[in-house]
Protein backbone atom coordinates (compact mmCIF):
# COMPACT_ATOMS: atom_id res chain seq x y z
CA UNK A 1 0.00 0.00 0.00
CA UNK A 2 1.06 3.59 -0.58
CA UNK A 3 0.84 5.94 2.40
CA UNK A 4 0.80 9.71 1.77
CA UNK A 5 1.59 12.02 4.69
CA UNK A 6 1.13 15.74 5.04
CA UNK A 7 3.72 17.23 7.40
CA UNK A 8 2.84 20.25 9.55
CA UNK A 9 0.01 19.52 11.94
CA UNK A 10 -0.17 15.91 10.72
CA UNK A 11 3.06 14.09 11.58
CA UNK A 12 5.24 17.01 12.72
CA UNK A 13 4.27 19.83 15.04
CA UNK A 14 5.34 23.35 16.02
CA UNK A 15 7.93 23.45 13.27
CA UNK A 16 9.87 20.56 14.81
CA UNK A 17 11.11 17.46 12.96
CA UNK A 18 9.02 14.30 12.94
CA UNK A 19 9.26 12.81 16.44
CA UNK A 20 11.06 9.55 17.15
CA UNK A 21 7.85 7.70 18.01
CA UNK A 22 6.21 8.59 14.67
CA UNK A 23 9.50 8.03 12.86
CA UNK A 24 9.69 4.48 14.24
CA UNK A 25 6.24 3.76 12.84
CA UNK A 26 7.25 5.14 9.44
CA UNK A 27 10.32 2.90 9.44
CA UNK A 28 8.16 -0.09 10.36
CA UNK A 29 5.76 0.87 7.58
CA UNK A 30 8.56 0.62 5.03
CA UNK A 31 9.85 -2.59 6.57
CA UNK A 32 6.38 -4.07 5.98
CA UNK A 33 6.80 -3.33 2.28
CA UNK A 34 4.63 -0.21 2.05
CA UNK A 35 5.62 2.94 0.15
CA UNK A 36 5.79 6.36 1.83
CA UNK A 37 5.26 9.71 0.08
CA UNK A 38 5.39 13.09 1.82
CA UNK A 39 3.09 15.86 0.54
CA UNK A 40 3.32 19.30 2.11
CA UNK A 41 2.58 22.97 1.65
CA UNK A 42 6.28 23.52 2.36
CA UNK A 43 8.68 23.72 -0.58
CA UNK A 44 11.16 20.86 -0.83
CA UNK A 45 13.99 22.81 0.84
CA UNK A 46 11.82 23.28 3.95
CA UNK A 47 10.58 19.68 3.97
CA UNK A 48 14.03 18.15 4.20
CA UNK A 49 14.95 19.54 7.66
CA UNK A 50 11.86 18.02 9.34
CA UNK A 51 12.14 14.62 7.62
CA UNK A 52 14.81 12.25 8.85
CA UNK A 53 17.60 11.56 6.34
CA UNK A 54 16.49 7.93 6.30
CA UNK A 55 13.52 9.09 4.20
CA UNK A 56 15.19 11.67 1.98
CA UNK A 57 15.18 9.29 -0.98
CA UNK A 58 11.39 8.95 -0.83
CA UNK A 59 9.17 10.95 -3.21
CA UNK A 60 8.22 14.39 -1.89
CA UNK A 61 5.49 16.72 -3.09
CA UNK A 62 6.07 20.32 -2.04
CA UNK A 63 4.33 23.63 -2.38
CA UNK A 64 0.88 21.98 -2.32
CA UNK A 65 1.72 20.13 -5.53
CA UNK A 66 3.83 22.70 -7.34
CA UNK A 67 7.08 20.77 -6.73
CA UNK A 68 8.02 17.10 -6.96
CA UNK A 69 11.35 15.79 -5.69
CA UNK A 70 13.13 12.45 -5.71
CA UNK A 71 16.39 11.81 -3.89
CA UNK A 72 16.29 15.40 -2.52
CA UNK A 73 16.30 16.95 -6.00
CA UNK A 74 13.42 18.78 -7.65
CA UNK A 75 12.50 16.80 -10.74
CA UNK A 76 9.32 18.63 -11.73
CA UNK A 77 7.78 22.03 -11.07
CA UNK A 78 4.51 23.70 -11.99
CA UNK A 79 4.90 27.44 -12.30
CA UNK A 80 2.75 30.52 -12.80
CA UNK A 81 2.52 32.00 -16.27
CA UNK A 82 4.05 35.39 -17.00
CA UNK A 83 0.60 37.01 -17.17
CA UNK A 84 -0.45 35.49 -13.84
CA UNK A 85 2.73 36.70 -12.18
CA UNK A 86 2.35 40.20 -13.58
CA UNK A 87 -1.17 40.41 -12.13
CA UNK A 88 -0.05 39.06 -8.75
CA UNK A 89 2.86 41.53 -8.62
CA UNK A 90 0.47 44.36 -9.50
CA UNK A 91 -1.83 43.42 -6.62
CA UNK A 92 1.12 43.10 -4.24
CA UNK A 93 2.11 46.67 -5.05
CA UNK A 94 -1.45 47.98 -4.96
CA UNK A 95 -2.20 46.50 -1.53
CA UNK A 96 1.32 46.90 -0.10
CA UNK A 97 1.43 43.17 0.62
CA UNK A 98 4.30 41.39 2.31
CA UNK A 99 5.10 37.94 0.98
CA UNK A 100 7.02 34.71 0.81
CA UNK A 101 7.48 33.74 -2.83
CA UNK A 102 9.09 30.44 -3.80
CA UNK A 103 11.08 29.40 -6.81
CA UNK A 104 12.15 25.80 -7.24
CA UNK A 105 14.70 26.24 -4.44
CA UNK A 106 15.42 29.89 -3.56
CA UNK A 107 12.88 32.40 -2.28
CA UNK A 108 11.93 36.07 -1.85
CA UNK A 109 10.69 37.25 1.55
CA UNK A 110 9.49 40.66 2.74
CA UNK A 111 7.65 39.67 5.94
CA UNK A 112 8.78 40.51 9.43
CA UNK A 113 11.38 38.50 11.35
CA UNK A 114 8.72 37.72 13.96
CA UNK A 115 6.10 36.29 11.58
CA UNK A 116 5.27 32.62 12.40
CA UNK A 117 6.13 31.64 8.82
CA UNK A 118 9.70 32.87 9.33
CA UNK A 119 10.65 30.14 11.80
CA UNK A 120 10.00 27.43 9.21
CA UNK A 121 11.68 29.29 6.36
CA UNK A 122 14.88 27.59 5.21
CA UNK A 123 15.91 26.49 8.72
CA UNK A 124 18.83 24.45 7.33
CA UNK A 125 20.14 27.46 5.38
CA UNK A 126 20.35 25.51 2.13
CA UNK A 127 18.76 28.17 -0.12
CA UNK A 128 19.18 31.86 -0.87
CA UNK A 129 16.87 34.79 -0.22
CA UNK A 130 16.79 36.80 -3.44
CA UNK A 131 14.85 39.59 -5.09
CA UNK A 132 11.48 38.59 -6.53
CA UNK A 133 12.67 39.40 -10.05
CA UNK A 134 15.52 36.88 -9.67
CA UNK A 135 13.14 33.96 -9.22
CA UNK A 136 12.34 32.01 -12.36
CA UNK A 137 10.18 30.01 -12.33
CA UNK A 138 7.88 30.99 -9.46
CA UNK A 139 5.78 28.13 -8.13
CA UNK A 140 4.08 29.45 -5.00
CA UNK A 141 3.07 32.78 -3.46
CA UNK A 142 2.18 33.32 0.19
CA UNK A 143 0.82 36.76 1.05
CA UNK A 144 1.40 37.49 4.72
CA UNK A 145 -0.15 40.92 5.25
CA UNK A 146 -1.60 43.82 3.28
CA UNK A 147 -3.63 47.01 3.58
CA UNK A 148 -6.82 44.97 3.12
CA UNK A 149 -6.54 41.18 3.04
CA UNK A 150 -10.24 40.57 2.33
CA UNK A 151 -10.28 42.89 -0.66
CA UNK A 152 -6.98 41.49 -1.89
CA UNK A 153 -8.42 37.96 -1.70
CA UNK A 154 -11.42 39.05 -3.78
CA UNK A 155 -9.12 40.46 -6.46
CA UNK A 156 -6.99 37.30 -6.52
CA UNK A 157 -10.10 35.18 -7.03
CA UNK A 158 -10.60 36.95 -10.35
CA UNK A 159 -7.29 35.55 -11.62
CA UNK A 160 -6.70 32.13 -13.12
CA UNK A 161 -5.00 30.83 -9.96
CA UNK A 162 -5.89 28.65 -6.98
CA UNK A 163 -6.34 30.59 -3.72
CA UNK A 164 -6.31 28.99 -0.30
CA UNK A 165 -7.00 31.05 2.82
CA UNK A 166 -5.16 29.72 5.85
CA UNK A 167 -7.54 30.46 8.71
CA UNK A 168 -4.97 30.04 11.49
CA UNK A 169 -2.19 32.24 10.12
CA UNK A 170 -4.46 34.71 8.25
CA UNK A 171 -2.40 34.39 5.08
CA UNK A 172 -3.30 33.92 1.41
CA UNK A 173 -1.73 30.91 -0.29
CA UNK A 174 -1.63 31.09 -4.11
CA UNK A 175 -0.78 28.23 -6.48
CA UNK A 176 -1.16 27.78 -10.23
CA UNK A 177 -4.66 26.69 -11.22
CA UNK A 178 -5.19 22.92 -11.32
CA UNK A 179 -2.11 22.21 -9.21
CA UNK A 180 -2.64 20.43 -5.90
CA UNK A 181 -1.42 17.39 -4.00
CA UNK A 182 -3.65 15.00 -5.95
CA UNK A 183 -2.54 16.32 -9.35
CA UNK A 184 1.07 15.68 -8.35
CA UNK A 185 0.25 12.24 -6.95
CA UNK A 186 -1.25 11.39 -10.34
CA UNK A 187 1.98 12.47 -12.01
CA UNK A 188 3.70 9.89 -9.78
CA UNK A 189 1.35 7.30 -11.33
CA UNK A 190 -0.95 6.94 -8.32
CA UNK A 191 -4.46 5.84 -9.08
CA UNK A 192 -7.67 6.67 -7.23
CA UNK A 193 -8.45 4.46 -4.21
CA UNK A 194 -4.97 2.92 -4.07
CA UNK A 195 -3.47 4.88 -1.17
CA UNK A 196 -3.93 5.93 2.44
CA UNK A 197 -3.81 9.67 3.20
CA UNK A 198 -3.01 11.44 6.47
CA UNK A 199 -3.79 15.18 6.59
CA UNK A 200 -5.11 18.07 8.63
CA UNK A 201 -6.02 21.04 6.44
CA UNK A 202 -7.92 22.23 3.39
CA UNK A 203 -4.93 21.67 1.10
CA UNK A 204 -5.29 17.94 1.82
CA UNK A 205 -8.85 17.92 0.47
CA UNK A 206 -7.99 16.94 -3.15
CA UNK A 207 -6.06 13.84 -2.07
CA UNK A 208 -8.65 12.93 0.60
CA UNK A 209 -11.27 12.88 -2.17
CA UNK A 210 -9.29 10.23 -4.07
CA UNK A 211 -7.81 8.12 -1.25
CA UNK A 212 -8.91 4.62 -0.27
CA UNK A 213 -8.59 5.44 3.44
CA UNK A 214 -8.21 8.82 5.15
CA UNK A 215 -7.05 9.90 8.60
CA UNK A 216 -7.63 13.49 9.69
CA UNK A 217 -5.45 14.90 12.45
CA UNK A 218 -7.20 17.52 14.55
CA UNK A 219 -10.42 19.09 13.34
CA UNK A 220 -11.03 20.81 10.03
CA UNK A 221 -14.66 21.26 9.09
CA UNK A 222 -14.14 20.97 5.32
CA UNK A 223 -11.94 17.89 5.64
CA UNK A 224 -14.16 16.16 8.19
CA UNK A 225 -16.79 14.74 5.75
CA UNK A 226 -14.03 12.91 3.86
CA UNK A 227 -12.21 11.55 6.92
CA UNK A 228 -12.66 7.85 7.61
CA UNK A 229 -10.91 8.31 10.95
CA UNK A 230 -10.08 11.29 13.18
CA UNK A 231 -7.27 11.66 15.71
CA UNK A 232 -7.80 14.57 18.09
CA UNK A 233 -4.92 16.74 19.25
CA UNK A 234 -5.46 15.81 22.89
CA UNK A 235 -3.22 13.87 25.23
CA UNK A 236 -0.29 12.02 23.68
CA UNK A 237 -1.53 12.53 20.12
CA UNK A 238 1.83 11.69 18.57
CA UNK A 239 1.61 8.22 20.10
CA UNK A 240 -1.96 7.89 18.80
CA UNK A 241 -0.74 8.79 15.31
CA UNK A 242 2.12 6.29 15.55
CA UNK A 243 -0.29 3.59 16.73
CA UNK A 244 -2.66 4.32 13.85
CA UNK A 245 0.18 4.03 11.33
CA UNK A 246 1.12 0.66 12.84
CA UNK A 247 -2.51 -0.48 12.78
CA UNK A 248 -3.05 0.46 9.14
CA UNK A 249 0.29 -1.03 8.17
CA UNK A 250 -0.83 -4.40 9.48
CA UNK A 251 -4.32 -4.04 7.99
CA UNK A 252 -3.14 -3.26 4.47
CA UNK A 253 -0.35 -5.81 4.52
CA UNK A 254 -3.12 -8.41 4.34
CA UNK A 255 -5.22 -6.78 1.62
CA UNK A 256 -4.63 -6.71 -2.11
CA UNK A 257 -5.72 -3.49 -3.83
Amino acid sequence: MIFVFDLDGTICFNGQPISKKILRSLVNLCNEGHEVIFASARPIRDMLPVIDEHFHHHPMIGGNGSLIAKDKKVVRSNAFSTNELNEIKRLIEQYHATFLIDGEWDYAYTGSDTHPIRQNLDPARIAKMVNIDSLNPIVKVLLLSSDNMEELAEELLKLNVFLNKHRNENVLDISPRGINKWSSLMSLDLKESTFVAFGNDINDLPMFEKALHTVMIGNHEQLFPLAKEVISLNGDYEQKIADKIDELSKKYSKIEI
